[in-house]
């Protein structure tokens, strides 16, 4: 019975020895708060390994995480660029998943735009719901009116042109 009470008591004192040997360890552990300035450098640094990746270069310098997977999925496959012509001239590659519907184009289309409005300081409100139905999206003549339609079941594919085609008004 004295060993078992001998025992117990080791156990006890070896286990708070081991508590308290944790506990140093965190407390070296902690880290050492860093100001916000060095942050700053640290993801400016990973922001400039990254903008010489070959793969990655053609990021604009603000880029976000959204276009930093979205250009992996393209190079993997995965994505598709559809160029959206403007009734302007202008070009816009806008990246979709390969599956993507019509609806998933027209979001792609808006956050294109939204974040050339943050970068160029542009205009800061557009009505997407005036935009969808005062245009159609146009593929080979084709409108592209069903949003939960598949764009390769209309026959787009990687760097297709897709166009910005004015309705006509019914009188």
């Amino acid at each position: 019975l004295q060993k078992i009470e001998d025992n117990s008591q080791n156990g006890t004192s070896v286990l708070s020895e081991n508590i308290k040997k944790e506990d140093d360890i965190e407390e070296n552990q902690e880290e050492e708060e860093i100001s916000h300035e060095e942050v700053l450098d640290i993801f400016q640094e990973g922001l400039a390994l990254i903008t010489q990746d070959p793969l990655l270069c053609d990021l604009p310098i603000q880029v976000t995480l959204e276009e930093i997977n979205s250009q992996i999925a393209l190079e993997y496959g995965q994505a598709m660029t559809v160029k959206v012509c403007r009734a302007d001239g202008e070009v816009l590659p806008v990246v979709v998943v390969q599956n993507a519907t019509v609806l998933d184009l027209k979001k792609a289309i808006q956050r294109y735009f939204q974040l050339k409005q943050e970068r160029e300081g542009g205009i800061q409100c557009i009505s997407w719901r005036y935009v969808w139905r005062m245009y159609n999206l146009t593929f080979d003549g084709q409108k592209l009116t069903d949003d939960k339609m598949k764009l390769k079941d209309y026959g787009i594919r990687n760097r297709d042109e897709v166009t910005f085609i004015k309705k006509l008004r019914n009188k």
